[in-house]
């Protein structure tokens, strides 16, 4: 099939059944799909999933960040890396990453041209998911660039995710927790079982979940090894700086002490020990003190307690569920309370208790919240996230939608002060383009 450019094939790309619509329409559990699909497409396109070696990252949260520490590891040590990541907050392309760089969309619209001319080959009647389609197009390009090592974030669960036809030597499990249930659930348990899809029998498995049962099953899947957090690997020292953290890191096969770190969050220093392992586990080796610093130093993680405006301060964070949201609640105690006040801009999706999250986020510290919808179909409404906050005692306004919540919380904001731009990775991939603009204007 031939587009006559990007938007055409984009709008070809979104005519295809997409969780976050189907989820808005049925919220209640739907049966999972299986990967039979997936991997006749893969099939027809010539396996471009098993052109390299794959280290495939799950968990309910952490799961990007951990996924870009370990890119970032790789990139240091002179590897050719293809990254895939979601959701995106501003570009589709942030998705697909080769050699740190995103797909450009002159790539994106020929792997998009060629998933539409194989698509009535082999799924005629059926056709494939939206999210099928894009984790196509990042192991096509990443076939054709080529890379050495493609690092794979799951988008969801991990047994059935359609980047699951990939078989991984090193799987990371940054933690289970309750997420996703109407897929996933109704228990922990049940969600382990899902994300311990991705671990191939004869693989590493770096497993950041620690409760025994929890791991029972995770070791069930006959892994040639389980590095096991606390046990085999662990980051023993993990304070804050200005810049982000100071950790020491221990690993099956090294030790690295004074670790500077770039981003927020005691998580994050939990999430980059988790990455360190899995390279090891990778190489088999320890890696060089050199190339640990540096890849501490320079990895990045877009909306995710970044840092994106001074005077005021402003941070944003896609806390999405309760143990996000407390861990972000957590960093802006640690690192950020010397600012003068906080101004939350806060919108979430349907699903969420409001009251719950704003609470773990640490809402009753702020001096107002200003509560919005998240640009989704499955947004909160945002009189209930502010009334939640009302009834935590805070302060709280209205605004229309997250580029007027934006402005308003710049309004009220005294140079001195705190904006924290959260509930969703809706939201803040929303408040980064309004913000870029007007560093732009």
């Amino acid at each position: 099939m031939t587009f006559s450019g990007l938007g055409d094939a984009l709008e070809w790309l979104d005519s295809h059944q997409n969780l976050e619509r189907m989820l808005a329409v049925i919220p209640e559990r739907r049966k999972a799909p299986d990967l039979d699909r997936m991997r006749r497409l893969m099939e027809a396109l010539g396996n471009p999933q098993a052109s390299c070696p794959v280290v495939h990252v799950t968990g309910t949260n952490g799961k990007t960040s951990t996924s870009r520490c370990v890119a970032t590891l790789f990139t240091k040590i002179g590897l050719r890396v293809g990254l895939f990541t979601s959701p995106h907050l501003e570009s589709i392309n942030e998705r697909i990453e080769a050699d740190g760089s995103a797909i450009d969309d002159a790539a994106l619209l020929s792997a998009l041209s060629t998933l539409a001319g194989v698509e009535a080959l082999v799924a005629p009647e059926e056709g494939f998911t939206w999210f099928e389609l894009i984790t196509a197009a990042a192991f096509l390009h990443f076939a054709d660039r080529p890379v050495d090592v493609m690092v794979l974030e799951v988008g969801m669960g991990g047994r059935w995710d359609a980047t699951n036809v990939a078989d991984a030597v090193v799987a990371v499990v940054t933690n289970v927790g309750l997420d996703h249930l109407e897929f996933l659930g109704p228990t922990r348990e049940h969600v382990a079982r899902e994300k311990a899809g991705v671990v191939k029998a004869g693989s590493t498995l770096v497993l950041g979940e620690v409760e025994a049962n929890l791991v029972e099953i995770f070791e069930g899947q006959s892994p040639d090894a389980v590095w096991l957090a606390g046990k085999d690997w662990d980051c023993e020292t993990n304070d804050p700086t200005p810049e982000g953290r100071i950790l020491d890191l221990r690993t099956p096969h090294s030790s690295y002490e004074q670790v500077r770190l770039s981003l927020h969050g005691s998580h994050q220093g939990r999430n980059f020990a988790a990455a360190l392992a899995a390279v090891e586990a990778f190489f088999g080796r320890g890696i060089s003190e050199e190339v640990v610093r540096a890849a501490a130093a320079g990895v990045s993680s877009p909306g995710r307690m970044e840092i994106v405006g001074s005077d005021p301060t402003i941070v944003l964070d896609g806390a999405k569920n309760l143990e996000g949201a407390a861990a972000a609640g957590d960093a802006l105690l640690e690192e950020f309370a010397y600012r003068s006040s906080l101004i939350m801009v806060v919108g979430m999706l349907a699903g969420k208790d409001p009251g719950s999250m704003l609470s773990a986020l640490g809402a009753r510290h702020a001096r107002l919240v200003v509560a919005c919808r998240a640009p989704s179909p499955r947004s909160q409404p945002a009189e209930d996230v502010a009334q939640a906050a009302r009834a935590l005692g805070c302060e709280a306004i209205v605004a229309g939608d997250v580029a007027e919540a934006v402005q308003e919380a710049l309004r009220l904001a005294r140079p001195d002060d705190l904006i924290f731009v959260t509930g969703s990775l809706y939201v803040v991939g929303a408040a980064r383009a309004v913000l870029s603009a007007r560093r732009r204007s």
